[in-house]
C-alpha cells in the first residue's frame, strides 16, 4: 500500500459496532472482491470490498473475515483467512501479508491461510443459528457482473441450506454512514490531496492543451502524495462537454474563451474525497461566466446550509431545486410562467440543473446510506449544485465536501481554504508561469 498505515484502533471499533447488532447465535463472513479480468492473462488493479476493509483494514486480495462473537471457541470469534504467501508468489506478485503483519493491520489475534476455510468453517458454522452474508446493496448499483459477494452466497446456501440467513447490509450502511474521528483524518488527507491536485491544474491550463494532459496532471498529484489514484474517473470537459454529466472521454482541446469543468476525486487509504470545479481556459472568465458561476455558488452556499441532523435527504433535494428556480429566472434562462406551468413531476428548473446535489460519502465516492431516514450528525455528502446551458456551451458545477454535525454544517475543503471564489481562482490562474 502507498498510503500510511491506519491504526487497527479503527477497525476494532469497527467489528465492535457490528457484531454489537447481530442476533445472538450469528455468523457473519466477508470477502474481499475478485481481480476481475482485463484481457488475456491480466487483470484490473485490484479494489478491495468496502466492507470487509472498513471492518478489518486489510487490502489485500482473496481474503476472509468471520465474526462469530458467541462462539464457544474462541479462536474463532473473530478470524482472518489470507493467502498464505510462498516463493513463486513472492517472486512474481510481490509481498502479502504475514500472519503477524495482518494481526498489526486488523487488530485481529487469529489469522489462516484461506487454503484451510472450508475445512475449519464447517465444525464453527454448524454452531451457529444466523449466518450473516454481505451483497452490494448500493441503491446506485445495478447487478450486471458476477462478484465474490453474491457468487459465495449462493455457494454457502447450497452446502448449508437448513441455517437462516440474514443480510448484512443494512447495518453496514447505518454504521459506515456515521464517520468516526479516525476516518474523518484519511477523508481530510484525501481532500488536502485533491486541493493540491486542483492547484497544480490551475497554474497548468491554457488555450490548446488537452483534456487529458489535465487529468494526467491530476494523477501525477495524487501518486505523488501516497493516494491509490482516482476515487472514480475524472471528468474533463471543456466547453459543451461540460454540459455532459458523465461526460469521461477527455479527448478534446481547451479552447481560448471556454470554460473547464473538471470533477475528480482522490481515493487516499481506500477513502474518497470528490470535488468540482469550472474554470476558463484562458485565466477569465467573462461577464456571463462569472454570472453563471456566482449564481451556482450561492445555491451551493444556501444548500450546504440545509446539511444537518434531521434532514431527509429527498425533501432537501427538493428545497435546494426551489433555491436554484430563483437563480434561473435572474440569469433570464426561465420565467415565472415556466414555473407556473411546470409540470411538478419534472420542475421546469431541471431543464438546466438536472441532478441531485447531495450524495453520501465516504469509503466510496458513492457511499452507503439510508436515504430515506434522517441525517445523523457524523455523515459526510457532498453538495453539488450546476447550472448547464447547452445553448450557451456553458457547464457549471460546484462541488464540496460537506460533515454533519451538531454545531451545524462543516465546509472540510473551506477548512483548507480550497479556492472557490471566481477570484481566487483567476489570481492563481495568472500568478504563475504554466508549468
Amino acid at each position: 500500500m502507498k498510503y500510511e498505515k491506519i491504526d487497527a484502533k479503527l477497525f476494532i471499533e469497527n467489528r465492535n459496532k457490528f457484531v454489537s447488532q447481530m442476533k445472538p447465535g450469528s455468523i457473519a463472513i466477508f470477502n474481499s472482491n475478485y481481480e476481475y479480468l482485463w484481457n488475456g492473462d491480466a487483470t484490473h488493479k485490484f479494489k478491495q470490498n468496502s466492507d470487509i476493509f472498513w471492518l478489518s483494514g486489510i487490502d489485500q486480495e482473496d481474503s476472509i473475515l468471520v465474526l462469530f462473537p458467541d462462539c464457544p471457541i474462541p479462536e474463532f470469534r473473530e478470524a482472518l483467512f489470507l493467502t498464505q504467501t510462498n516463493e513463486h508468489i513472492a517472486v512474481w506478485e510481490g509481498h502479502k501479508y504475514t500472519q503477524e503483519e495482518a494481526t498489526q493491520a486488523s487488530g485481529i489475534a487469529n489469522v489462516y491461510w484461506n487454503n484451510e476455510f472450508k475445512s475449519k468453517l464447517r465444525p464453527i458454522i454448524n454452531m451457529a443459528e444466523n449466518v450473516y452474508l454481505n451483497l452490494n446493496e448500493n441503491d446506485r448499483y445495478a447487478y450486471k457482473a458476477p462478484y465474490k459477494d453474491l457468487d459465495f452466497a449462493r455457494e454457502l446456501k447450497n452446502e448449508y441450506p437448513l441455517h437462516n440467513y440474514v443480510r448484512a447490509a443494512p447495518i453496514l450502511q447505518r454504521l459506515r454512514a456515521i464517520k468516526s474521528e479516525m476516518e474523518l483524518q484519511q477523508i481530510r488527507k484525501a481532500i488536502s490531496i485533491s486541493k493540491k491536485g486542483f492547484e497544480r491544474i490551475l497554474r497548468f491550463v491554457k488555450p490548446g492543451i488537452m483534456e487529458y494532459q489535465v487529468e494526467a496532471e491530476l494523477i501525477h498529484e495524487y501518486l505523488s502524495n501516497r493516494a491509490n489514484g482516482h476515487s472514480f474517473h475524472p471528468i474533463v470537459a471543456s466547453g459543451a462537454s461540460a454540459c455532459v454529466l458523465h461526460y469521461v472521454e477527455n479527448n478534446r482541446p481547451c479552447k481560448d474563451g471556454d470554460l473547464l469543468l473538471v470533477d475528480c476525486g482522490v481515493d487516499y487509504a481506500n477513502y474518497a474525497s470528490d470535488m468540482t470545479r469550472a474554470f476558463p481556459v484562458n485565466g477569465r472568465y467573462t461577464k456571463r461566466q462569472k454570472e453563471v458561476y456566482d449564481a451556482v455558488l450561492r445555491v451551493m452556499r444556501a444548500a450546504e446550509q440545509l446539511l444537518v441532523p434531521g434532514t431527509y435527504l429527498m425533501e432537501y433535494h427538493k428545497v435546494v431545486g426551489q433555491i436554484m428556480e430563483k437563480e434561473l429566472v435572474d440569469l433570464g434562462l426561465l420565467t415565472m410562467d415556466d414555473i407556473r406551468n411546470q409540470d411538478p413531476n419534472w420542475p421546469a428548473y431541471k431543464k438546466y440543473f438536472m441532478h441531485g446535489t447531495s450524495h453520501f460519502m465516504g469509503i466510496d465516492v458513492h457511499d452507503v446510506g439510508m436515504r430515506y431516514e434522517p441525517m445523523k450528525a457524523g455523515m459526510v455528502f457532498t453538495c453539488e449544485p450546476g447550472i448547464y446551458i447547452q445553448e450557451e456551451g456553458i457547464g457549471i458545477r460546484i462541488e464540496n465536501d460537506i460533515l454533519l454535525s451538531d454545531n451545524g454544517p462543516i465546509d472540510l475543503m473551506d477548512e483548507i481554504y480550497m479556492p472557490i471564489e471566481t477570484e481566487e481562482i483567476e489570481e492563481i490562474m495568472n500568478s504563475s508561469v504554466n508549468v
